[in-house]
């Protein structure tokens, strides 16, 4: 069976209307009716970088309790988390996992492991 949604955690979080922090998320694979609705959304093509929140809006199915992901709302994301789900969205479209390989640099052995940023601890 094909795996099409992969579950994130954002290393801050969007600090949501009431005050709450939403972390944990659920993204789905992006679809060609995903790309094309984007560019014909005139928002897009007034400003690429909103283009990106426009996508996001479309492929994050859950974040936190919030269902509802509007690009409106994911303005407010701190630039950690934008560069986060930037990476997240390009590994699992372009990849097909969020997991990487990667060696033990103690006793060289390999296992695999969720992706996370550059200097994420």
């Amino acid at each position: 069976m094909m795996v099409t949604e992969f579950d994130f955690v954002l290393p801050r979080g969007l600090l949501g209307i009431d005050g709450r922090l939403h972390r944990e998320g659920t993204m789905r694979l992006a679809t060609a009716r995903d790309e094309i609705l984007l560019s014909k959304d005139d928002r897009a093509r007034e400003n690429e970088a909103y283009g990106e929140l426009i996508l996001f809006s479309r492929v994050i199915t859950r974040l936190g309790d919030l269902t509802e992901i509007v690009p409106e709302l994911l303005e407010n994301l701190f630039t950690l988390d934008l560069s986060y789900l930037r990476e997240f969205y390009n590994r699992i479209n372009q990849q097909g996992t969020a997991k990487i390989p990667v060696n033990c640099p103690v006793c060289k052995s390999q296992f695999t492991a969720e992706l996370a940023l550059s200097g994420e601890l």
